[in-house]
């Protein structure tokens, strides 16, 4: 088994939760999301997020629009509907479950082995 395919898995799982707290804030455009997320110190290719929000799109958790640029041509922005901030509140939720209760599991296992070496 190999620890990478591990951490990969890992980092996917949270991956939609963490853009959607970035886009809960606001209209945000994909190369800002980008930015946020590497900014954190996780990964994230164009050809990972597109499909993403996609998806997210699909699901009718997000919306876009168009917002003209001085720079070049249209930009798309992405904000939560009123699904998606249901959707991020229920994720919000799990994530705080699981955090915590990974917490406890790792902080008991500390003390139990240091009690064990004393």
């Amino acid at each position: 088994m190999k620890v990478e395919n591990i951490q990969s898995q890992m980092r996917k799982g949270v991956l939609e939760y963490c853009i959607l707290s970035i886009i809960k804030n606001g209209e945000v455009y994909p190369g800002d999301i980008i930015d946020e997320v590497k900014g954190a110190g996780l990964n994230l290719l164009e050809g990972t997020l597109y499909p993403l929000l996609n998806r997210l799109k699909n699901a009718e958790i997000l919306s876009y629009r168009w917002i003209e640029s001085t720079t070049g041509p249209p930009r798309k922005y992405f904000a939560l509907t009123d699904k998606g901030l249901v959707f991020y509140e229920l994720l919000e939720s799990t994530w705080n479950e699981l955090s915590n209760s990974v917490d406890i599991l790792i902080n008991k296992n500390k003390e139990d082995s240091q009690a064990s070496h004393s």
